[in-house]
């Protein structure tokens, strides 16, 4: 039976997810229809846009530069900031999705996925219409769209899903890449980068057609073994196969942030290794797990990194308990050099279903009750719907930091 590859990948996933995020919470502006972008503050360290909207896009901002640069294109600009709690959500219900229409989907980063239709039409009808209605199926239960390329290659089905953006179907089989593929700029070729892209226009090689024309021993002379592999990809060529994604056990869970400014006082630092561990908990029990090791993470302004961690006698996933730990392992291990960067861990988890403690430790379970308590109001109203008052005049963030890890989403580098 010929094979049947769809590649589905969401539009501008972080802002889309972030757009459909605000709608379902009654927020009345679609940020996908207006110049808008998620990225950080300009006026921390790390102000870089990371997802632009279709508006935004027309005014030459593009992702990767920095808020300021954005800001000087368009100055009603709205920038949000990344939420990679709610990304990850999104990547999970988009992925369960696809496995009611495949067993055998591959998850290629955050927001794409392979899925292997061979054989399913069986089952859910020809490639064309099911892709059609796939589409639909996102876009009306998640609120994002999605393009999807279909082909019997995996490499062209990813090329497929990126002739026209945003909210498409398109086919790319080998019998359509002279009229699909052949005319495109040589840079919308998987693998050809900017520095790749110079040595082949030096060469008069601008399209993926004059790419697929020209004598791999030519290429292999400046490109070496890599010409040869850019010259099957031109023509098409490729036998990878798509790989079921398992889901990864999670060895343990961080969070980390770099800090808008030098933090020279322990109080602060307290401060922010809350902010920080409000997420780290609320990810165990998410998760149902218990940790039983606790790290701490200091980069100082000089860019000197050094940690500590502890062995916990209880598994916990009290958020009030690892912010404690984490107090005392960052005061075990602090020069007093001014502090850049913070980062919380823990890890050697276990499930939190059943947890033996001691007649010392019975109050822990009113604090648990009121941890899942918190976590269902954030969960429905938003994070900032309930903070802690030592967070009032602060002027920190009651919950920061970035919190995707490699164990939860494996990214593969390579079509092969």
């Amino acid at each position: 039976m010929p094979s049947c590859i769809f590649h589905v990948d969401a539009n501008s996933a972080y802002l889309s997810w972030e757009a459909a995020s605000r709608l379902q919470h009654g927020d009345m502006l679609d940020l996908r229809t207006v110049p808008a972008v998620v990225g950080g503050s300009q006026e921390t360290r790390h102000g870089i846009i990371l997802a632009k909207s279709i508006p935004a896009k027309k005014y030459g901002i593009q992702t990767g530069e920095s808020v300021f640069e954005a800001r000087a294109k368009c100055p009603n600009l709205i920038v949000v900031p990344p939420n990679y709690s709610l990304y990850m959500q999104c990547s999970q219900a988009f992925g369960d999705i696809l496995r009611k229409y495949s067993p055998v989907v591959e998850q290629y980063s955050i927001d794409e996925y392979f899925m292997d239709y061979t054989g399913s039409e069986r089952t859910f009808g020809d490639p064309l219409s099911m892709a059609y209605r796939l589409k639909e199926e996102i876009k009306e239960e998640l609120g994002f769209t999605v393009n999807i390329g279909i082909s019997s290659k995996k490499l062209l089905a990813k090329m497929g899903s990126e002739l026209q953006k945003p909210d498409k179907v398109h086919t790319l089989f080998p019998e359509e890449i002279p009229s699909k593929m052949w005319p495109l700029p040589v840079e919308e070729l998987f693998g050809v980068g900017r520095a790749t892209s110079r040595k082949l226009r030096d060469r008069s090689i601008c399209t993926i057609g004059d790419l697929a024309h020209t004598d791999p021993i030519l290429l292999n002379l400046f490109l070496k073994s890599y010409g040869t592999l850019l010259w099957n990809f031109a023509n098409g060529r490729d036998d990878s196969p798509v790989h079921l994604t398992r889901r990864v056990p999670v060895k343990g869970m961080g969070n980390s942030t770099t800090i808008a400014f030098d933090v020279e006082d322990s109080r602060t630092a307290h401060l922010v290794l809350l902010s920080l561990t409000e997420t780290v908990g609320a990810r165990l029990r998410e998760g149902g797990y218990c940790a039983r090791l606790v790290s701490v993470s200091i980069r100082t302004n000089q860019l000197i990194s050094y940690s500590h961690q502890r062995k916990i006698h209880t598994p916990t996933d009290c958020t009030n308990t690892i912010h404690a730990i984490a107090c005392e392992l960052f005061d075990d291990i602090w020069g007093h050099e001014p502090i850049r960067h913070l980062g919380v861990r823990v890890s050697d988890l276990c499930n939190n279903s059943f947890i033996q403690m001691t007649l010392f430790e019975r109050e822990s379970e009113k604090q648990r009750a009121a941890d899942r308590a918190i976590d269902q109001i954030r969960s429905r109203y938003g994070s900032g719907a309930i903070i802690r008052a030592t967070f009032l005049h602060s002027g920190l963030a009651p919950i920061t930091g970035g919190t995707v890890t490699d164990e939860e989403y494996p990214m593969m580098t390579s079509l092969l």
